[in-house]
């Protein structure tokens, strides 16, 4: 990247030519959003900006006011495909351009925005750039059918490949950003006449690679590709290796694998593709792995220190997939030091490696760091951040309650994934003696839980069971992209583990209304017993724990024991209606 950026100034120092002035724009656009800082943010809106403003000035001029007009009840006077057609190649280009970089700029405003009106204005700009990737998409269909219809095709050789590339990354980027919308967002945009085709935005995407399913490698070699063909086969690894932690609906980690195979062989020391192959260790269960490819990726460039700090936090969460507490410290106590995206998080993490140690003076550096957390908040377009005020909740309630959490690490390794990727290994012989500690030192209290130390005997209890049927239902169905040991050997067999899963399910929603402060609790046990169920078949008893949690029902307590939602509530929403889209594919 610092390569590309060099060569910006060196061919083009005023930023006067298109792809110079949004290509300098695209790196300033990443490197706001690696650092979270507001003068890099600034200065991508800056150049973005700039870049906006040169690619309007070669874009086709808009017709006179009366066809513009007209052009409302006859959409081919003003836009569409013939629009389109009648452009030349630069103003093609130009147009593409254009809607880049308005997305450049709308998504750096959103994410640098404090007010709602800021990100409603930002949104409003997110709307045009999706028109202009229709017009443009149809267009392409409209040129690629006539070269057909006259023994020319598949393809418009007429349209050059870098066009087309820019082109699939758009229509690809908008279907699967709508796809991914919660339902009631998606309601309200729809009322626009735009929706979200997650297969066809993925099938965009894979077209400027020319990528298959049947294939190991793609149809389009490195010397036929468009200039933007690199960037379609990040937004693939995105979806299938990250995004994959929300949603399960067309998600084949079989794909991401072949691109990367690809890819790396182009690019050995290419950092994003390095991440990706550190993603895809993390999906099949290999955590070990990921840290090798993570710190590999860091000695791949120095340059950006910004880059080293998604490895530092990618080590961090592996590292308590592995069980290896002070491997995952020595990370977020870099990230605290360092980084700036969510330091709130950082600290956090810090503080429960710390207690999960149990050192005395590594105790009372906790305690200090968890009165600090609350404060480090942050806010994006005035909204705060469900993870931040998750980690903000859980600091209070460790000092209300004498400088104390139950299972704090395990805690949030669960909510990174880290249980579901590690090693089922790990599973049984480390993180379940940790919950089982817990249950017997809870059972001593069972007859008198007021003597129970700090109080909130009931939520460590409820908190326990549900950690401990995620870790045995994760040891009788591993995740089903896990790659296992053959010569792993467990000490439960599949059949008991089930049980005692569903049996530890069962506990936290039996006792789920006496729980005082951690109500989400309970709507994820009736998720996990979901995918559960799911697993041993049982689609219909699924679907009715899912629905549960989406019917927006009070599930814990009286409508008038609660107050506001329960944390992290959109993203276990979000979960379950993937989970009901995916119910028969055996993904769960």
């Amino acid at each position: 990247m610092l390569e590309s950026e060099e060569y910006c100034h060196k061919m083009d120092e005023p930023k006067e030519r298109l792809y110079f002035a949004t290509g300098y724009g695209l790196i300033q656009c990443v490197k706001g959003i690696m650092s979270y800082e507001d003068e890099d943010l600034l200065a991508g809106i800056r150049h973005t900006k700039h870049g906006n403003q040169i690619a309007s000035e070669h874009r086709k001029k808009q017709a006179f006011l009366g066809s513009r007009l007209a052009g409302y009840v006859v959409s081919s006077l003003s836009s569409g495909v013939s629009h389109i057609k009648g452009m030349t190649s630069v103003e093609r280009h130009a147009e593409l351009v254009y809607a880049e970089s308005l997305f450049e700029k709308a998504l750096l405003g959103i994410v640098y925005s404090g007010d709602w009106l800021a990100f409603i204005k930002e949104a409003l700009n997110m709307r045009t750039t999706i028109g202009i990737y229709r017009q443009l998409g149809q267009f392409l269909d409209s040129a690629d059918a006539e070269a057909i219809a006259a023994g020319h095709g598949p393809t418009d050789k007429t349209i050059d490949i870098h066009f087309r590339s820019g082109v699939y990354l758009g229509i690809g980027m908008s279907h699967l950003i709508l796809s991914l919308m919660p339902g009631k967002l998606m309601t309200f945009v729809e009322l626009f006449g735009y929706r979200g085709d997650r297969k066809l935005g993925l099938k965009a995407l894979m077209k400027a690679g020319g990528w298959t399913q049947e294939k190991e490698e793609p149809e389009i070699s490195a010397k036929e590709e468009g200039v933007r063909r690199s960037i379609c086969d990040m937004a693939l690894l995105i979806f299938h290796l990250v995004l994959s932690s929300f949603t399960f609906d067309c998600v084949d980690i079989s794909i991401a694998a072949k691109i990367l195979k690809w890819n790396l062989k182009r690019y050995p020391n290419g950092v994003f593709f390095l991440f990706g192959a550190g993603r895809l260790a993390v999906c099949q269960s290999q955590p070990k792995l990921a840290v090798h490819y993570y710190t590999k990726a860091m000695e791949s460039q120095k340059q950006y220190r910004n880059l080293h700090h998604i490895s530092y936090w990618e080590i961090a969460l592996a590292n308590l997939a592995l069980w290896n507490i002070p491997a995952s410290l020595e990370c977020w106590t870099h990230l605290k030091a360092e980084a700036t995206w969510s330091k709130s998080t950082y600290a956090y993490g810090m503080a429960v490696c710390l207690l999960e140690i149990g050192d005395e003076k590594q105790k009372e550096e906790a305690v200090m760091i968890m009165k600090k957390v609350p404060e480090l908040r942050q806010r994006i377009a005035g909204k705060s951040i469900p993870l931040e005020k998750f980690v903000a909740r859980k600091a209070r309630k460790f000092l209300q309650q004498g400088n104390r959490l139950a299972l704090p690490a395990l805690e949030l390794s669960y909510i990174f994934l880290g249980i579901a990727h590690a090693p089922r290994e790990v599973i049984v012989n480390k993180m379940l003696p940790e919950i089982e500690k817990l249950l017997t030192k809870l059972d001593t209290h069972k007859s008198d839980s007021k003597k129970y130390e700090g109080g909130s005997y009931w939520d460590d209890y409820c908190l326990a069971h549900f950690l401990q049927g995620v870790c045995l239902r994760y040891a009788a169905y591993p995740d089903p992209d896990a790659v296992l040991d053959p010569n792993e050997t467990l000490k439960i067999p599949k059949e008991e583990a089930a049980t005692k899963s569903e049996e530890a399910f069962r506990h936290v929603l039996e006792n789920g209304p006496k729980i005082t402060l951690d109500h989400h609790i309970v709507y994820y046990t009736h998720y996990e017993l979901g995918r559960l169920l799911a697993c041993q078949g049982h689609h219909d008893a699924a679907r009715n724990e899912f629905e549960l949690v989406t019917s927006g029902k009070y599930l814990e307590v009286g409508p008038s024991g609660r107050k506001g939602k329960y944390s992290m509530e959109n993203a276990l929403q979000m979960r379950c209606h993937a989970a009901l889209d995916a119910i028969h594919q055996r993904r769960l």
